[in-house]
């Protein structure tokens, strides 16, 4: 996770990258109401005023504590209020309970927010970021490493932002918009019919590796390894929403047969009939969007459906959900292209042409694995607060790839794993068969 900043690296693009996501994360609150900021509908979505605090205790804590000369917290008890999960920090205030904090109030977060970003931007300016200068002139590489962490812990904080208020403002019998206006879209049409790529048997490196300072990584990217792959084929495409209809209306979700135990009780006890968001009106299937309610495009990619449904869509097609390594050795020749946060859409599209077989690789929605979310061989978590991000959740969750329409691009990379509960649904996440040879 604590990937140290390359030698060559200039401290000015750090500066600029701090900055520009530290704004990036704001201009996603311009749209709301102060009404807004506080709503969480379940214990799994946090406040988007939360989120803004979080990501603000995340510099504090583990940057201006240890850091800054004369160093004192904006408020005592933010320490406590705004930590997630990290023991070796200290207690933290109950989750489900986070849309209780009316106080401090959302102008106090902002002006809290403010704070940390000019007391981060005078430590650069210390250490000599602003005039581009290189490690002999005396700057920290572990301080800035741990800034680049900040951000990318911030780019994950604004792709939950999104995701967590789209649920919540789903609440509203009101549906209510978070655009100001429908984002503009390509005319649709008939997307490319499935086809199958083939891969063969392959001995494959997996993994980022470690002494590769070139790019940023998380600890549970690492180490790389070697893997067999069986031979397997893949779908060159990302499941339709006019697909998963055909699934719905042939009686997938009565058929307990092509489903998990655990799903099928998951599936009966909370009622899922469709993915979340789906509701059919006068023949019509209908979702909800963040710009209210829109009539479902058969064309797009089907999303918000849990790791329950995509394996039973799969069984129901003869197929199976791909391993993470075999996402991974289809996506190590790919750029990262595709629908992300920068688009404005906030919605998965129909595949772009880019030279490959295999499209929608990256962005548009997480592609569910059938991976668990285990440690790679040799995995070791850093010691100390820090150490908490990743490695004690590698437990009873399974691993997605590719990121989402909302997420960040220059967040992404082949290495990247996401993961989630098998149940979980208010992600952007999607379906991608796969087959044996």
């Amino acid at each position: 996770m604590l990937d140290k900043v390359r030698p060559n690296t200039q401290l000015g693009e750090v500066v600029k990258q701090f900055n520009s996501t530290r704004e990036l994360t704001e201009r996603l609150c311009q749209s709301l109401d102060v009404e807004d900021y506080n709503l969480q509908a379940i214990a799994e979505t946090s406040p988007v005023k939360w989120h803004l605090a979080h990501t603000s205790w995340f510099f504090e804590t583990f940057i201006l504590k240890h850091y800054a000369k004369s160093f004192e917290p904006y408020h005592p008890q933010f320490e406590y209020l705004f930590n997630s999960y990290y023991n070796a920090v200290g207690k933290q205030f109950r989750r489900p309970e986070r849309h209780l904090l009316s106080r401090p109030t959302v102008g106090q977060i902002f002006d809290y927010r403010q704070k940390v970003t000019e007391a981060v931007n005078q430590l650069l300016a210390l250490s000599g970021a602003e005039s581009d200068a290189e490690p002999s002139a005396g700057y920290d590489v572990e301080l800035l490493s741990l800034i680049v962490l900040g951000i990318h812990h911030e780019q994950q904080h604004q792709e939950l932002l999104l995701t967590d208020l789209k649920y919540n403002f789903y609440q509203n019998p009101l549906y209510p918009s978070y655009l100001s206006q429908a984002p503009s879209k390509a005319k649709q049409s008939q997307p490319e019919k499935m086809a199958w790529i083939e891969f063969g048997s392959e001995l494959c490196s997996i993994g980022a590796d470690l002494s590769d300072q070139s790019r940023f990584k998380f600890d549970n990217e690492t180490p790389q390894h070697q893997h067999f792959i069986n031979g397997f084929k893949v779908a060159n495409r990302l499941v339709t929403n006019e697909e998963y209809i055909e699934f719905i209306e042939q009686g997938g979700y009565e058929a307990s047969e092509l489903w998990l135990s655990d799903g099928w009780e998951a599936k009966k006890h909370k009622d899922w009939q469709a993915p979340l968001y789906w509701f059919k009106k006068n023949g019509e299937w209908y979702h909800f969007t963040f710009n209210g309610i829109e009539r479902v495009i058969g064309e797009e990619p089907v999303a918000h459906v849990s790791f329950y449904e995509a394996q039973a869509f799969a069984e129901w097609q003869g197929a199976r959900l791909l391993t993470e390594q075999e996402w991974e050795r289809i996506a190590k020749e790919q750029e990262v292209r595709g629908s992300f946060l920068e688009s404005e859409n906030y919605s998965p599209s129909q595949p772009e042409k880019t030279g490959h077989a295999v499209t929608q690789m990256y962005g548009e929605l997480w592609q569910w694995t059938s991976s668990s979310y285990s440690p790679y061989p040799g995995y070791q978590p850093l010691a100390g607060a820090v150490g908490e991000y990743n490695g004690k959740f590698m437990a009873n969750q399974f691993v997605l790839r590719g990121g989402s329409c909302v997420s960040s691009q220059s967040h992404l990379r082949h290495t990247y794993r996401n993961f989630f509960y098998p149940d979980a649904r208010w992600q952007f996440s999607g379906i991608r068969l796969a087959k044996d040879l």
